[in-house]
């Protein structure tokens, strides 16, 4: 069993949603967070809100899935970051369970 977790900006919640179907994960949780970023040490020029700090709107999925389920995730993740021509993607992690009730 491992913990999947993914982060995006909220935009991308009906892809997200879709890739977990096409992956057979049908039961999961997610949420909506802020996301943060610090662009104080980013020149004026090159920081296009011109503001130090910059939050999104992004959401957070959890999922426990077999190893078989977040590997076909993972391509399918991949495929549609490698689509994006935005400099937002959609970030994915696996975590191991050690011991769960």
């Amino acid at each position: 069993m491992k913990l999947l977790v993914i982060t995006a900006i909220k935009e991308f919640s009906k892809e997200i949603k879709l890739m977990l179907k096409k992956s057979n994960i049908s039961i999961y949780s997610y949420k909506d967070v802020y996301g943060f970023k610090d662009l104080s040490e980013e020149s004026v020029e090159s920081n296009w809100f011109s503001s130090e700090m910059d939050e999104n709107q992004s959401i957070i999925f959890f999922a426990f899935v077999s190893e078989e389920k977040s590997d076909q995730l993972f391509i399918l993740v991949d495929e549609f970051n490698a689509k994006q021509k935005t400099l937002s993607k959609v970030h994915i992690v696996v975590l191991n369970i050690e011991k769960s009730n």
